[in-house]
């Protein structure tokens, strides 16, 4: 199995966790190596703190096992595409790589110019895009609902 495709099943599992709780489902994963070094999934409600993000608490993990800010060598993987907010963060980590399940079409960091992110980022996106994008449609179609 592709390991973009591995790891982004290990973060969908974060996010279905995030929506169980009655959070945005999303997840996030950070790989040193072939290691999952840190995890983190929205709890945005949870902790009462519109910073915690996936990416952020996922990034906040990362450097603490790392015992550094920079992320150079690490790569993020992420059920859908980071806020403004969340790439800036991960610009000043300087994380080497970043690894998307779908867009988010109305806040996504790709609709900023210049970019939000590190110059030497790499990215790829559309992993698993229709399961992770299906996660967030069913979550907002939930809450319409009741």
């Amino acid at each position: 199995m592709d390991l973009d495709v591995f790891y982004m099943n290990e973060a969908i599992k974060l996010a279905k966790r995030a929506g169980s709780e009655d959070e945005v489902p999303i997840g996030a994963l950070i790989v040193a190596g072939d290691k999952i070094i840190a995890k983190g999934y929205n709890q945005t409600e949870k902790l009462k703190d519109v910073t915690a993000h996936a990416e952020i608490l996922a990034l906040t993990s990362a450097a603490y096992e790392l015992g550094s800010k920079y992320l150079k060598d690490c790569t993020i993987y992420i059920t859908v595409e980071p806020c403004p907010m969340c790439a800036a963060a991960l610009a000043w980590a300087q994380i080497g790589k970043i690894v998307y399940g779908t867009e988010d079409q109305k806040k996504g960091y790709s609709h900023f110019s210049p970019s939000l992110l590190h110059p030497k980022t790499e990215v790829v996106k559309d992993i698993k895009k229709d399961e992770c994008a299906t996660l967030m449609t069913d979550f907002f179609k939930s809450k319409r609902e009741k």
